[in-house]
């Protein structure tokens, strides 16, 4: 706290210190110096209190909000690549809406046990057809600048609506992805987080887009 030179201090409210027989007293103006040890000890003890507690807010945030997951597979090439690892975010779908591009995962609908990654293409009540490997959503072609030529395939789909508290799957590799055009729809109580950060290999480390 800043103060005039001319505000008056009131000396009687100063901290006292009880001091024994042979306590060294510090004139007035001194500057008190505390022993080096004490200063080390206590700065050590306030490191060890930070990183238990950052630790502590780690473990919090993995268990209740993200969740560390493997690849296992090539369906999402080029973005996810076989034996990525990642975070997904356990969490947000529980606050907000899931929106088409979105990379999920979700439990595989002819067997609840195992876990699919994919893209969400379209949502309910869209109107999709797949023509020669083009998709068309609700009459326009759908721009996927995530799926690469090489990875495109000519498999078509006859038009379908997609049902009410479902969604549209399809992994960014075409020509070897199991999605939405081979088991149908997912419905919105099999997902259970969005893709967000790959963590390892360094090299592939990044948001998930």
């Amino acid at each position: 706290m800043e103060m005039s030179p001319q505000e008056p201090v009131n000396l009687q409210s100063s901290t006292t210190v009880e001091a024994g027989p042979d306590t060294a007293i510090a004139p007035p103006g001194a500057c008190v110096v505390v022993p080096s040890e004490v200063s080390r000890a206590n700065g050590i003890g306030l490191w060890l209190r930070d990183i238990v507690i950052s630790a502590a807010v780690s473990v919090l945030i993995i268990t209740f909000l993200y969740q560390p997951v493997r690849v296992e597979g090539t369906s999402m090439l080029p973005r996810l690549e076989d034996h990525d690892r990642l975070f997904i975010n356990k969490f947000v779908y529980r606050i907000s809406a899931i929106h088409r591009g979105d990379v999920v995962v979700f439990h595989y609908p002819r067997d609840p046990e195992k876990s699919y990654i994919k893209r969400v293409i379209a949502l309910p009540g869209d109107r999709i057809v797949i023509d020669h490997g083009r998709v068309f959503l609700n009459g326009k072609a759908l721009r996927e600048s995530y799926v690469p030529e090489l990875y495109r395939d000519a498999r078509s789909m006859a038009e379908m609506i997609v049902p009410e508290e479902s969604y549209f799957m399809m992994g960014d590799h075409r020509s070897i992805s199991s999605d939405s055009r081979e088991f149908g729809p997912v419905d919105r109580d099999l997902i259970y987080g969005k893709a967000v950060f790959v963590y390892w290999p360094t090299r592939d480390a990044g948001v998930v887009e």
